[in-house]
């Protein structure tokens, strides 16, 4: 089980943005691969630190997270938001400005050549709800910068191919090494040599892939996924970008989500509530057919297990909730309305509800509870 983002930083979650920076910025200066050469545990513990500030330092990724817990980003098949993902080179590039100057990207020597990222992608799928539900492949098209064929680089002069630039600062924790990205080469360790005609000034060209995308059942709307290396290209000897993909749910017809449960409003007759009724209702892969008892009442919820959404950790299914709604008609004949006329004091029709049965309150609670 993954370890709470706030319990890495040690903070409440009442923390502001101020107090999680703070935690951040204390906690990874203690495992700074420079103070902890070939450390593997401090490493790890500086991966996690950099991945719970990035959730918690965003104010829509912190609601999330504070909502779904780690389901809200995590998935499968090479998505999710996890430090998994996350090299050092992902953490410098998103956090380096944290260290005020102490500490800049991954130091410590040897190592050889460090390899620039291309940037990332971002694009938006929508995804029905039945789809979310039972997990789906999207195809989509996106435009990804790629290095043109013929192209040819040499290596930079300013950083000897490194792609970083070197330098000691006196710290309040005493000498440290940092490095920056170099200025001539962008990172890459490599400048162009040779360019197409067709080429930009960086040796790329834009070509349309079609991209494959698996998204796990019980995505929710907001959630982002990751395809590890198809972002953009970048010049020389690099790493493509990743593709990001946001997830946008389309509201269904009938059925409204809860996180992994689902509502379904029943509307039936009145002879129906008095003598009961079986019914053919809206679910998720198709309909479902239920048994209404006689004399049921409105606002009765009946759950059924397991038919919900998965759970995207697969911890099983939410439930299929069906709330009961009695239609009271609003014309009547005269014969009709005459049947209610004589009802009106017809003790079967007096208001008499069993001590057993719950209060609309205390239904709603059960319900959020």
């Amino acid at each position: 089980m993954k370890k709470d983002f706030y319990e890495i930083l040690g903070i409440s979650k009442n923390a502001d943005a101020a107090e999680i920076k703070k935690a951040y910025r204390k906690s990874a200066l203690k495992y700074h691969p420079d103070k902890n050469p070939g450390d593997k545990e401090a490493e790890e513990n500086f991966k996690l630190a950099a991945e719970a500030y990035e959730v918690l330092s965003d104010p829509n990724k912190k609601a999330k997270y504070d909502q779904y817990g780690h389901q809200a980003f995590d998935g499968s098949g090479g998505f999710g938001g996890g430090h998994g993902g996350m090299n050092m080179d992902d953490i410098f590039s998103q956090f380096g400005d944290i260290f005020g100057g102490g500490f800049g990207g991954f130091g410590g020597g040897g190592g050889g050549p460090r390899r620039a990222k291309g940037s990332n992608l971002r694009i938006k799928v929508k995804l029905t709800l039945d789809e979310i539900a039972n997990g789906v492949e999207k195809k989509v098209k996106v435009k990804r910068k790629v290095q043109a064929k013929g192209v040819t680089y040499k290596t930079c002069s300013t950083c000897n191919g490194q792609g970083q630039v070197m330098r000691v600062t006196n710290t309040i924790l005493g000498r440290m090494q940092s490095a920056s990205t170099c200025p001539t080469c962008g990172g890459s360790g490599q400048i162009l040599d040779k360019r197409p005609s067709e080429a930009d000034a960086q040796g790329m060209v834009v070509e349309d892939e079609t991209v494959s995308i698996k998204i796990p059942a019980g995505v929710v709307d907001g959630m982002q996924l990751k395809v590890s290396n198809k972002g953009n290209d970048a010049p020389g000897n690099s790493v493509p970008g990743d593709l990001i993909v946001a997830i946008e749910e389309l509201e269904h017809e009938f059925l409204k989500r809860e996180g992994e449960n689902i509502h379904f409003d029943l509307y039936i007759s009145f002879p129906e509530a008095v003598l009961g009724v079986s019914k053919d209702i809206e679910a998720i892969n198709g309909k479902v057919r239920i048994k209404l008892e006689e004399g049921i009442q409105s606002g009765k919820i009946l759950r059924l297990k397991g038919k919900g959404i998965p759970s995207i950790n697969g911890y099983g299914s939410g439930d299929l909730l069906v709330h009961v709604n009695v239609w009271t008609p609003k014309t009547l004949n005269k014969e009709q309305k005459q049947f209610f006329e004589n009802a009106l004091n017809d003790e079967h029709f007096i208001p008499s509800p069993e001590k057993s049965e719950k209060s609309f309150f205390e239904k709603v609670k059960d319900m959020f509870s």
